[in-house]
């Protein structure tokens, strides 16, 4: 829905406002340079990269190389981190499943606002429910949302167990993590799947890195 459109009414501009959500007599105000324009100055194409997977299978690590690959070709990139979200804007938010999808929701809103800046903006977060990945989809044009699954074990990633939470779940001093007593829905139409190779398990995160550069590529994101 366009909102904040104009309509003449007695040789006068009229504002049309709207409702959304709990907000009313809200409009929106037009920018004078577009997106078009943004990208056109970076070089690029904005777009949210939404990398998801379990816990220790590798999100944050690709997400990290993934901004340097992209540094190195003069891109412009930023990091949405699911623990480091929950440092700021989401600190209000709690583990209950409301609250997960609110933080999603939060998270697809600001990534939103990235890639309308003309930014490659790259989302690191569980996101375990395909209702809330796609909602974040959902938001953006067609194309635009490209989904990176870590397709990683639940044992490799409970061996890995990098911040000692499996650990704790398995002793029943966390609930409802996902992977142990919530579930994890696996992408089913993701754009790039990067899976675990039992027999070549030392893939490298630039490698990793370099896959999702080779789609970006491919897809016209790396130019304006």
């Amino acid at each position: 829905m366009l909102m904040g459109s104009r309509q003449l009414l007695g040789g006068k501009n009229v504002c049309q406002l709207a409702n959304i959500g709990q907000s009313t007599n809200i409009v929106w105000h037009k920018s004078s340079v577009d997106k078009l324009a943004r990208q056109e100055l970076l070089q690029q194409k904005g777009c949210v990269i939404w990398i998801t997977g379990l816990s220790g299978s590798g999100k944050s690590t690709l997400a990290c190389a993934l901004s340097r690959a992209l540094y190195s070709r003069s891109k412009l990139s930023y990091i949405l981190d699911g623990d480091n979200i929950r440092h700021g804007l989401n600190r209000n938010l709690s583990f209950k499943a409301e609250d997960r999808a609110e933080n999603i929701r939060r998270i697809g809103e600001v990534a939103k606002l990235f890639a309308d800046a003309g930014i490659i903006c790259i989302a690191s977060v569980i996101s375990p429910y395909r209702k809330d990945r796609d909602a974040c989809r959902a938001m953006l044009p067609v194309g635009d949302f490209i989904e990176v699954f870590m397709d990683v074990p639940l044992q490799i990633c409970e061996s890995r167990d990098p911040k000692g939470l499996y650990k704790l779940a398995r002793a029943g001093k966390i609930k409802g993590f996902t992977g142990i007593d919530d579930p994890y829905e696996p992408p089913l139409n993701c754009e790039v799947t990067l899976q675990y190779n039992k027999n070549n398990c030392t893939s490298s995160p630039n490698d990793m890195a370099e896959t999702v550069i080779s789609y970006l590529e491919q897809k016209g994101f790396l130019q304006a």
